[in-house]
């Protein structure tokens, strides 16, 4: 990202992040929530923050990639402030939330909406998806992903087709037919149901299959009360929503 596009993305990425804020809380509380959270900025930018953040690098010796948040730099952590964090998905995590989904992987395509550098495409990977795709609205870590995807060699590998796209998650077309869409906090409240509403309506006519994995679900209620979305598994870090289909 350019110097004077910094800025620009910056104040729009604010804007967006003030008006949802000021729209639930009012703006006596909106004021407080970005005092707070510059407040974090400020003391997560400190030498020994920083280090604790290097703590999720095991997945990157082993694969030879650089996924940790550790690496992230300040002007994408203050943009994370107003987008979503960055923080890669555990491993072993990802694999507990995979077995949960009773289908067919060779059926689907695997979508992460926030894909951030590429962890979670490349652990996908590891099962028999028809294709991964990963959809990063900051171009920093669009472009570390991209990296990564060249870089990561595994010997067991199964699904080679994948790609990360820079674009704004919230306004992204998802890709028809059978779909596993994979969430961690990517989208404040307001961006998460227009989602929803465009995956709603893109199966009115003809519902294919749709699960969707969402880690750390502060706003489970986004899903619970769509009415067209049926929980199906959960635990305290994770839920599990598929397809209502019609009878």
């Amino acid at each position: 990202m350019s110097s004077h596009e910094f800025p620009e993305q910056l104040w729009n990425a604010f804007c967006r992040w003030w008006r949802e804020q000021a729209r639930q809380k009012g703006l006596a509380r909106a004021s407080f929530a970005l005092a707070h959270e510059l407040w974090r900025f400020v003391r997560d930018s400190t030498p020994a923050r920083r280090r604790g953040r290097y703590g999720d690098m095991e997945y990157d010796w082993e694969h030879r990639v650089n996924t940790t948040s550790g690496t992230v730099g300040w002007g994408q952590r203050l943009l994370g402030i107003f987008h979503s964090p960055y923080q890669p998905t555990d491993p072993e995590l990802f694999r507990e939330m995979m077995s949960s989904l009773p289908i067919d992987f060779r059926e689907f395509t695997f979508l992460d909406l926030g894909s951030g550098k590429g962890r979670t495409l490349l652990m996908a990977s590891e099962y028999p998806f028809r294709r991964i795709v990963g959809v990063e609205i900051l171009p920093e870590l669009h472009r570390a992903a991209r990296e990564n995807i060249a870089d990561y060699k595994s010997a067991t590998r199964l699904c080679a087709q994948i790609e990360s796209i820079c674009a704004d998650e919230g306004e992204f077309v998802p890709p028809e037919g059978p779909l596993v869409l994979y969430l961690f906090n990517p989208l404040p409240e307001a961006a998460l149901r227009q989602v929803m509403q465009r995956l709603q309506q893109s199966g009115a006519g003809n519902p294919t299959p749709l699960w969707i994995v969402y880690h750390n679900p502060l706003i489970e209620a986004v899903l619970a009360d769509s009415g067209w979305l049926v929980r199906a598994t959960g635990t305290e870090r994770y839920v599990v929503y598929r397809r209502r289909f019609c009878s």
